[in-house]
Formats: C-alpha cells, sequence, structure tokens
C-alpha cells in the first residue's frame, strides 16, 4: 500500500474496485466505515452486488474482466473535463501529452458497451473521484487476477497519476494484500525477477553484490515461475519443494496440477497440516504454527512486525528457517549457517537497502513502515510524498483485451471466484475450526434468482458446472447478489473443487492466472 491504514480514516472519495473488502479485509474495512459515517463518498466496482457495494453511494455493475475499459471511461472523462492536476503532472510525470490522446478514443459511452456500466455513472465516477482533495483507490485479486492484470493495476496508476493522488494524506493507490505475510516474501525476494528488497536480478550491479553474499556465481536471467515450474515438472524439473502452500486446491486448472506434482520424482512440502498437496508428497517436513514461531512480518501497509513464539513446538515441528537451513547445509551449499530467526533478519536487513536503517532488535515494537533507509530514519509511512524513487511517474498507453475466454453457446455463463469471510483461503486452518465449520459447511454456487429459474435449477438443490476444462458438482444458492449471467464461488472447498474448472489463461508479465473470469456451462444435477 501507498499509504497507511490509518488514512482509510482520512479519505474523501474512495474508489474500490476488484475488492471484496468486507469479507476478505474486515478489519481494514471497519476503518472505511468510520470514513463513511463522518460523509465521505464511496465508488464500488464490482460484479457482484457485495456487502461493499450496498454500502456505496454509487455502484458500478461491471462484467467481469472488463475493468481496462472501465478505467479508460473515466481517464477520458477526467482528461475531456480538465480534472488534471497539472502542477502535478508537470512537476512529477511524464508521458501526458502521448496518454491524453491515446483516451480520446474510449468514451464513456465506448466503456458502457463492454462493462455494462451506464456513461453516465462511469462520468459520475470519474468526477467525483477526480473533484476531491483527497481520493484513494484500493483494490485486491479482483483487479490482479485477469489476464491483463498487469494492465488493470497500470490504468489505476493512469488515474491516480493524472489526479495527482499521490505522496498525500488520504489519497493513494492501496493493493491490500491477501494473504499475512505475502507483502513479506516480496521483501525477501521470492519473486523470482528480483533479489532481497526488489532489486532486479537482470542489474550487474545486483548481481556482483549477491554473489558476494551467496559466495557463488549468479546470472542475469529471472528464475522461474511457478506456472512454468509445473509446466516442467517429470521432464526438466523431477524434484519440488513447496512450503506452506496448498498447491492442489488453491490453483487454477487442477487436473493439470496434480498431474505436475505427482509426475515429480520426488516432492517435499513443509506445512504445518497433512493438506490435499501434502498428501501427494514423497516426504513432509513439519513446520511450526505462527505461536510456536520467532520472526518477523511485513503487513499490507509495509509495517514490520516482530512475532514472539508463545508455546513450545508440537513433535519434531521446527521453523522455516530451520529446515531451509538445514536442507541447505546438506545439499553442500554454505552460507545457510543460521541459528536463530534473527540472523536471517539482520542479514536481511544488510542486504535489502528498504530495511537498512532497521534490524531484529529495533523492529520489536512493529513501529517502522518500510523503506527505512538508513538509521535513524523514522521510516515511511507514506510513500512517493517528496517524490518517485525512479523519477517521474510514467503514464502508461493501454489498450482494452478481452479475457482468455468469451462465453459462447456452450459455455454461456461467466464464473468469478473469491474468498468467504468465514474461511481463509484453502481452509488449511479455519477448515478444522468447528465453529467456522458451523457458520460455512460446504460450498454453494451464488446464482441470480432469474437464472435459477430459467435454468431449470432448485434453490439447495444439486448442479453439475462445467468448464473447458472439466466438470464439478455444486449446490445452487439463489440470491441477487450474483448478477444475471454471472455466478460465484469461493475455491476454498477441497470437496467443491471449483479450481477444476479455472485457469483459462495467465498474465504474460507476472504470468498470473485469470481466477476471476472462466467461462462455464451450468445444468440441474437430477441424480
Amino acid at each position: 500500500m501507498s499509504n497507511p491504514l490509518a488514512d482509510l480514516e482520512k479519505v474523501d472519495v474512495f474508489l474500490c474496485i476488484g475488492t471484496n473488502m468486507t469479507e476478505c479485509h474486515p478489519v481494514a474495512a471497519t476503518r472505511l466505515k468510520k470514513s463513511l459515517a463522518r460523509g465521505a463518498k464511496l465508488i464500488v466496482a464490482d460484479p457482484r452486488r457485495i456487502k461493499l457495494a450496498e454500502m456505496a453511494d454509487l455502484y458500478l455493475p461491471l462484467r467481469v474482466g472488463s475493468d481496462v475499459a472501465l478505467l479508460l471511461g473515466m481517464a477520458h472523462v477526467i482528461a475531456r473535463e480538465n480534472l488534471i492536476n497539472h502542477k502535478f503532472v508537470a512537476t512529477r510525470t511524464t508521458g501526458l501529452d502521448v496518454f491524453i490522446e491515446h483516451v480520446k478514443q474510449f468514451t464513456p459511452e465506448w466503456a458502457a458497451q463492454i462493462t455494462g456500466v451506464p456513461a453516465k455513472d462511469i462520468e459520475t465516477a470519474a468526477i467525483w473521484y477526480a473533484s476531491t482533495d483527497r481520493g484513494s483507490i484500493y483494490y485486491t485479486l479482483g483487479i490482479t487476477e485477469h489476464i491483463c492484470g498487469v494492465d488493470n493495476v497500470q490504468s489505476l496508476c493512469n488515474l491516480a497519476l493524472m489526479t495527482g493522488n499521490l505522496g498525500r494524506e488520504g489519497a493513494g493507490i492501496n493493493p491490500l494484500r491477501g494473504q499475512n505475510n505475502i507483502q513479506g516474501a516480496g521483501d525477501a525476494g521470492a519473486a523470482p525477477t528480483e533479489y532481497t528488497g526488489y532489486q532486479n536480478v537482470s542489474d550487474p550491479a545486483h548481481q556482483a553484490k549477491f554473489e558476494k553474499l551467496y559466495g557463488r556465481p549468479l546470472d542475469l536471467e529471472p528464475g522461474l515461475t511457478k506456472v512454468t515450474a509445473l509446466e516442467m515438472c517429470g521432464e526438466g524439473i523431477h524434484a519440488m519443494l513447496i512450503d506452506g502452500e496448498n498447491t492442489v486446491v488453491s490453483d487454477p486448472d487442477r487436473v493439470h496440477g496434480e498431474h505436475a506434482l505427482r509426475s515429480l520424482d520426488h516432492l517435499v512440502v513443509m506445512d504445518i497440516f497433512l493438506t490435499e498437496t501434502a498428501q501427494l508428497a514423497h516426504v513432509v517436513l513439519p513446520a511450526t504454527s505462527w505461536g510456536e514461531t520467532d520472526g518477523t512480518f511485513a503487513n499490507t501497509e509495509r509495517r514490520i512486525q516482530r512475532v514472539r513464539a508463545a508455546v513450545t513446538p508440537q513433535g519434531e515441528a521446527k521453523p522455516d528457517w530451520w529446515i531451509i537451513s538445514r536442507l541447505a547445509e546438506r545439499l553442500g551449499f554454505p552460507g545457510f549457517e543460521y541459528d536463530s530467526a534473527k540472523e536471517v533478519f539482520n542479514e536481511l536487513c544488510s542486504a535489502a537497502p528498504i530495511y537498512a536503517g532497521v534490524d531484529w532488535e529495533m523492529v520489536a515494537q512493529g513501529q517502522y513502515q518500510w523503506p527505512v533507509p538508513y538509521k535513524g530514519h523514522p521510516g515511511t509511512p507514506r510513500l512517493h510524498e517528496e517524490g518517485f524513487t525512479n523519477g517521474r511517474g510514467i503514464f502508461a498507453v493501454i489498450g482494452y483485451r478481452d479475457p482468455a475466454e468469451m462465453i459462447d453457446a456452450t459455455y454461456p455463463v461467466w464464473l468469478t471466484t473469491g474468498r468467504r469471510l468465514q474461511h481463509y483461503h484453502t481452509r488449511t486452518q479455519t477448515g478444522r475450526s468447528t465453529g467456522l465449520d458451523y457458520f460455512v459447511p460446504e460450498e454453494v454456487l451464488e446464482v441470480h434468482p432469474d437464472n435459477v429459474k430459467a435454468w431449470g435449477l432448485t434453490d439447495g438443490g444439486w448442479a453439475t458446472m462445467a468448464s473447458r476444462r472439466g466438470a464439478i458438482k455444486i449446490k445452487i444458492k439463489a440470491t441477487p447478489r450474483s448478477p444475471r449471467g454471472t455466478v460465484f464461488a469461493s475455491f476454498g472447498f477441497n470437496d467443491t473443487p471449483v479450481n477444476i474448472l479455472t485457469g483459462s489463461g495467465y498474465d504474460p508479465v507476472t504470468q498470473t492466472a485469470e481466477l476471476k473470469v472462466c467461462p462455464v456451462r451450468i445444468e440441474p444435477l437430477t441424480e
């Protein structure tokens, strides 16, 4: 996030797009509710009439996968109405003239034909966002899990650059992270394109720096993404280590994913429970849970937080860092002789410029938000206040693309997927809680009542849902939350494996799967 969570209470106009905040980030959503209570306006763009949409001053029910069209239409209006922050643009951006000429063709009427959102509402959303002093964008996986995920994010950046809604209190572009340490994983170098601290692997200076740290030669080529690695299983890749991820349930095109893992000569899984993925493993290494572990998390607002073990690990469970370091030793890799989480974190601080000003003791109270570039620096709650690290903000010239698969006569219904408030991700933990399972014991398919009747379905009855990759059976729930022609289900229930159906395509830059758009066919199950 560019802005701290506290800024949620300082926003005048929210643009929430592709985020089911009240279900997926309910604690953060309480701050948004406080802002609404004092008079802030809320614009919500989402295919479903989620609870957040019911709270909105302006709801934009766009068709799944049409976010870029909506955002291009909004950019057109901002330019047409001369709502551009010219001072900000002149001093802190580049490429505006080419961008303005580009968006002239994308009128609200054009966007309305693709998105299904009335042109007047697109105009209103653009004017509200561009006219306020504190306009803030919030988004999550509903923006990124598309073949055009990068285009979606860059389109949001274009709006913020046009209006100067960056580097200020109550403004910004704020992706809410989907898991508790997904930010920290990126900080530590989990992406195949970057070393620790977002230092690109293709930079020779970074290469030299990490060759010295690791004590071995490195190349300038990015590592493999998970998508590519699964494609190579059984051929170029014969062994794999999966740490803390339930790939079988969470990944798209489940049949392909399971086949890939079964093709391996050696699969090792580190986890706290015997997940569906761990059940396929040749070796399972028991890891400690959050309450048994010393370490750090970096949360969604870039806040570095220490955690302390509260109880002794059960059985043979060990911390992830300990398991990895001992594996490295047995594989003959030097430099992994760690004896504590403190040693690991302090090495991170020595290698990552954004962590250079902190160490293990300094983050004990969780007061620092990176970047903290040197000792004595107070941290950076709000990014871009003094300018952009890489110079000027660049307007991205982007066009609209259809999803990888479109509905047709064989698969005439849009399926979009997400999460449930009561369960977390693949239910590895929450599925073992009797109380939570009582509230949501099974997955259902949310279908508009008109479609339930037209398709011969029964509320509470069963149906077969099929895509180009497979079919599942699922219980029907009639609800106006789903628009006509679009259905919704979460992916977290192994006995309702929705991700058998998904996986039509991937973003060409990030290789993020298009989990939010999947054409399907739905038929009543009469057995």
